[in-house]
């Protein structure tokens, strides 16, 4: 698969399976968190964590390392995205990307149960997809 890093947000940069491996257990870690969780904040910043990380993870096995700026989050989700070839994973995560923002910079956010389980259950599917896809490529495990 051929991706196309812009410098803005990336740097190539080699890294070992074991580093990848670590990333991507420190992704399962935070949905691990999330899973045994019942406040549905705790539930839903931690399952948006979770999702961020498998991003990076995945971006490290292309050998890009993301850069720290302005909009980085919305480009780890669009490459997340196009790696696991499932557009939802773009469009649900930039709606948890905007709702994380109003929590942070604009005075709070509510989030339901039924909300927090929802997207709980987006980021499983993508942490399953994401194993997958890294077993197939001989890149962990």
């Amino acid at each position: 698969m051929k991706l196309y890093f812009d410098s803005k947000f990336f740097q190539k940069k080699e890294f070992d399976k074991e580093t990848i491996s670590k990333y991507f257990r420190n992704a399962v870690k935070n949905f691990q968190i999330a899973l045994k969780n019942k406040e549905a904040e705790v539930i839903f910043n931690f399952s948006y964590f979770a999702l961020i990380k498998t991003g990076i993870s995945l971006i490290a096995f292309f050998g890009y390392r993301v850069r720290s700026k302005v909009g980085h989050h919305v480009k780890i989700l669009e490459k997340l995205s196009k790696i696991l070839d499932n557009e939802d994973i773009e469009i649900i995560g930039n709606k948890m990307r905007k709702k994380r923002n109003l929590d942070f910079y604009e005075g709070g956010m509510i989030i339901s149960q039924k909300e927090a389980r929802d997207y709980l259950n987006l980021v499983d599917e993508v942490i399953k997809k994401a194993e997958e896809y890294l077993k197939s490529q001989k890149s962990l495990f």
